[in-house]
């Protein structure tokens, strides 16, 4: 209530007009021209930031429709940027060049960007749809056999921005229907469990191996993947835990929470129903039909 006076009195165009050109810069959605162009898009970027941090009319500017549309334009021509690129790298007669690698990864650490923005306008949502669609692409090219041993940094955070959908939509920040969650689960889950004994084995075996997968990252993929799956239909869960009961590497993610509950409660289940057919049985009429 506080606040109520300066929102009634406040003209806030010129806060929004502001934010709103930062914020078409730091996506490059106004295509700014070399030799400014990388230099004043992160300048943009960090104005941004400093707004949305120390501003006290941002907070209220965020929550118009036409700066959420600018957002949703930015994060649309990133994902689709990405896309693009990944999907051209395999076209190119020098996979082994760093720089391939690094013009990916700067759009991967523009598309992280923006989604540290996002729950902030309450759009996350947009973000996991567009990663969900685009999973299947991403895959085809990462795990194709010219990738083998290569790339490890884009593998790696490739799995770290597939994090931030997993939290979103295993912590509840994100409601989608069971069919998109279970899309989600079945992309990446297979990666993950085969990426991360082999990361671990390379920075074992090569000292100077540094793409790993923290402890903290782990943590969170795991804690997100199982509440995913409790949250999951029935029958879904018992296929995502039949899968990775006979894959290989079972240790991470650890599942056996996830399964353990799935147990108790179809046993359960299974036992109200028992328990509701022999009561309906007990109550059968004179006439020997069964009464439920």
């Amino acid at each position: 209530m506080s606040i109520l006076p300066s929102i009634k009195f406040a003209d806030l165009s010129p806060t929004k007009n502001v934010f709103v050109s930062a914020l078409g810069f730091a996506l490059s959605i106004n295509s700014p021209s070399a030799p400014f162009g990388d230099e004043l898009r992160r300048s943009a970027q960090e104005q941004v930031e400093y707004m949305l941090r120390a501003d006290a009319d941002t907070s209220l500017v965020i929550k118009d429709d036409e700066v959420k549309s600018v957002l949703k334009t930015g994060l649309f021509r990133t994902c689709s940027s990405f896309e693009r690129e990944l999907s051209s790298l395999l076209l190119e007669p020098d996979l082994a060049s760093q720089a391939n690698e690094d013009k990916i990864l700067r759009t991967l650490s523009d598309l992280e960007w923006i989604c540290s923005l996002l729950p902030k306008m309450n759009l996350m949502k947009d973000f996991v749809s567009n990663w969900i669609e685009i999973s299947g692409n991403i895959l085809k090219v990462i795990e194709d056999e010219k990738l083998n041993s290569l790339m490890w940094g884009l593998k790696v955070k490739l799995i770290e921005m597939t994090n931030k959908a997993l939290e979103a939509v295993g912590y509840g920040t994100v409601i989608l229907p069971a069919p998109y969650r279970l899309s989600l689960l079945k992309f990446w889950l297979p990666y993950i469990r085969k990426m991360k004994p082999l990361l671990d084995s390379k920075c074992i075996a090569e000292t100077d191996f540094r793409y790993k997968m923290d402890e903290e990252l782990c943590m969170n993929i795991e804690g997100a993947i199982v509440s995913m799956v409790l949250a999951l239909p029935s029958n879904d869960q018992a296929g995502i835990l039949a899968e990775w009961m006979k894959a290989e590497e079972i240790q991470y993610p650890d599942l056996t929470d996830a399964f353990e509950l799935w147990c108790y409660r179809t046993k359960s289940a299974k036992r109200r129903l028992i328990e509701g057919f022999d009561g309906a049985c007990s109550d059968n009429s004179d006439d020997g039909t069964i009464s439920f």
